[in-house]
């Protein structure tokens, strides 16, 4: 379709960008539209040196890509000049006339639409900006999204005073990097490629207006802090304070978890899932780790006898890990453990608790509605939040099948170590009234856990209130009690113990 006045027009009120050019023609499909256009120009600049040219040497199409119009994506098919340069000493012969606002050299979308892909990329990322994008009739892959914003230039953050450190994980348990973060905006601001104290205190070095450096309790970034920017103040974040309680909270529950178990379990005449006169199977009961020969048994007592047998000769924790090609969380894990079968007891049946295990009672009403189809019932259990397979759902299903009659619900499934970590680093009033009442009745089973619950709540007070002064008293109780792991963390807290305190005082 050849434009008339009123066509150019309405063209350039929808595309404000085609300023730079003359539109001839306008071709349309199902699904797009196309643009023909040219320069509007006579000359054009060097991008070398600069100078304007009006020779032209040849001409060529390039079709690049714009947003939307309506439901059809729009192309543009722009005829393209090649000019040569005037200036005799340029370097650059021959260039393509670029039209400002429309096209860039080698993209095929106009700025108007790579901003908009960008404006995705940061709001949804790869995978979800992706998606969004088949909407926006500009279907693009997530990698394309991805290299455009690594394409961004790094914004400069300006004066630096208060500055986050923390590390991530090239490779987990291998490999470690440091990122930096401006914390009056929350933003990362640089990288850096490993996490020792030498990379950290010439970064901060080169940012003398430091003030506070907030940071995790790595003695690296605490010998970095300090050689880097001595001028600054060390502050521990409140968020790996409560981290490292919560792991030595999970250590405590770990060593006791056989205590989670009911004290008095009641008695049933028939195992869960089978009847009195039932032909089926009783489910197999897992045996116990002091019993299991296994070969992950055998390995993980190999590995036990290994660990602790170079520790007594006095070897480190890092020359154990890396004598025996173990990562370092794995060989304190087991520094820690007094006994080979601590590691083989897991939710106190020595091993993980089936994915189905929540579902069952479910099932099991259902089976007493009548409702027999392992299909059926799987699909069901997937609507509730199921994520495993059918063949699970089918065999346990099939266990039922030859019980006469009404099937006995199975047991309540105790709580995991970490469901009762989790109670115990919530706040009581925010819990469930019926999980508050299980762990009331885990804590009375144990004087250990009682008084776990009590520094950690109290510490917990600190960490909200801001109570740095009462540190001090708090540390006082926590090393005269019998958790060992508690007083562990507290020796932590006593080497660290300004930037401790700087954490729980500071805002």
């Amino acid at each position: 379709m050849i434009l008339d006045d009123v066509v150019c027009g309405l063209v350039a009120a929808l595309f404000p960008h085609f300023t730079g050019v003359r539109v001839d023609r306008v071709a349309t499909a199902a699904r797009w539209v196309r643009f023909e256009v040219a320069g509007r120009e006579p000359t054009a600049d060097c991008p070398a040196c600069g100078r304007p040219s009006d020779r032209v040497h040849s001409r060529y199409e390039r079709t690049v890509a714009d947003r939307g119009l309506g439901d059809r994506e729009v192309l543009i098919r722009l005829r393209v000049r090649r000019f040569r340069c005037r200036n005799d000493d340029c370097a650059r012969r021959i260039f393509a006339e670029q039209i400002l606002g429309l096209t860039r050299r080698y993209q095929r979308r106009t700025p108007t639409l790579t901003s908009l892909l960008v404006d995705v990329a940061l709001a949804l990322g790869g995978r979800a900006g992706a998606r969004l994008t088949r909407r926006l009739l500009v279907d693009v892959s997530h990698m394309t999204l991805l290299r455009l914003l690594r394409a961004l230039p790094v914004p400069d953050p300006g004066q630096l005073c208060e500055v986050g450190v923390d590390d991530f994980a090239l490779r987990r348990g291998h490999h470690y990097g440091t990122v930096l973060v401006d914390m009056r905006t929350h933003r990362p601001i640089d990288l850096l490629p490993d996490r020792t104290a030498g990379t950290v205190a010439a970064w901060l070095a080169r940012h003398p207006g430091i003030r506070v450096v907030c940071r995790d309790r790595a003695g690296a970034y605490a010998d970095g802090a300090a050689r880097g920017a001595p001028q600054a103040i060390q502050v521990a974040d409140r968020w790996h304070l409560w981290h490292n309680l919560g792991q030595a909270a999970e250590r405590v529950v770990a060593r006791h978890r056989v205590a989670i178990q009911p004290a008095d379990p009641t008695p049933t005449s028939a195992p869960p899932g089978r009847c009195e006169g039932s032909t089926a199977p009783p489910e197999s009961t897992p045996p116990a780790p002091a019993d299991r020969q296994d070969r992950t048994a055998q390995r993980t007592r190999d590995r036990f006898r290994q660990i602790h047998d170079l520790l007594e000769q006095g070897a480190s924790l890092r020359a154990v890990a890396t004598k025996l090609r173990l990562s370092r969380g794995t060989v304190r894990r087991f520094a820690r453990a007094e006994t080979a079968e601590q590691l083989l007891v897991n939710n106190g049946t020595g091993y993980r608790t089936s994915m189905l295990e929540p579902h069952k009672p479910y099932l099991h009403m259902r089976w007493e509605a009548g409702a027999t189809n392992a299909t059926h019932l799987h699909a069901e259990i997937t609507a509730r939040g199921y994520t495993g397979g059918f063949t699970l759902v089918r065999n346990y299903i099939h266990r039922l099948r030859p019980t006469p009659g009404h099937v006995p619900p199975p047991a309540p499934t105790p709580p995991t170590v970490r469901q009762v970590t989790k109670w115990l680093m919530t706040d009581p009033a925010t819990l469930d009234p019926d999980v508050r009442d299980d762990l009331d009745a885990i804590l009375d089973r144990s004087p250990q856990r009682t008084a776990l619950a009590d520094h950690v709540r109290r510490f917990a007070h600190m960490v909200c209130h801001l109570g740095g002064a009462d540190l001090p008293d708090w540390i006082s109780t926590a090393k005269n009690t019998a958790i060992k792991e508690l007083r562990s963390f507290v020796s932590g807290l006593e080497r660290d113990l300004d930037a401790v305190t700087a954490g729980l005082t500071q805002p």
